[in-house]
């Protein structure tokens, strides 16, 4: 049996929370790889992607893995690996078959021959929906712990 047989893919056998841990694996791993456009397939053609750090959302996704691919290339560019942690996650029901997943996120930075820290700490509030075979985000909020509401 390999490992691909023993990881389920029906909601029914693994529950939505397993499938939306490995969900969360593949998408922070695709985009520290630099993947942007892949990154972006994981968000529905019309997703949100807001954050308190942001100006305004980027909404579809075409903008999102514009700004995904301008900001893995300016990270390649300064000799920066960054990689995302999300953890503590909460998975509930949402409207008809969405899934309303809220987690921490970690992004850690390590400068080419440099020491790994700690960029930036932040909740993050998701609404999934299951299409074409798989789970994508509808909406992103991002809220970094950092920013004061109105600053």
């Amino acid at each position: 049996m390999s490992i691909a047989e023993t990881v389920s893919t029906d909601p029914a056998l693994a529950g939505p929370y397993q499938l939306v841990q490995q969900f969360y694996a593949r998408q922070m791993r695709l985009l520290d790889d630099g993947r942007a456009e892949e990154w972006a397939e994981t968000f529905t053609s019309d997703g949100v992607f807001n954050a308190n750090a942001f100006p305004q959302p980027v909404v579809g996704r075409a903008a999102i893995a514009a700004a995904a691919r301008t900001a893995v290339d300016d990270y390649a560019r300064r000799g920066i690996q960054r990689r995302h942690w999300l953890g503590m996650l909460s998975v509930r029901p949402g409207d008809g078959e969405e899934l309303r997943v809220g987690s921490y996120a970690l992004v850690v930075e390590t400068p080419r021959d440099g020491t790994p820290e700690i960029r930036s700490s932040s909740t993050c509030d998701d609404v999934l929906v299951h299409e074409d075979g798989t789970w994508r985000v509808k909406d992103r909020q991002i809220r970094r712990d950092d920013i004061r509401p109105g600053a």
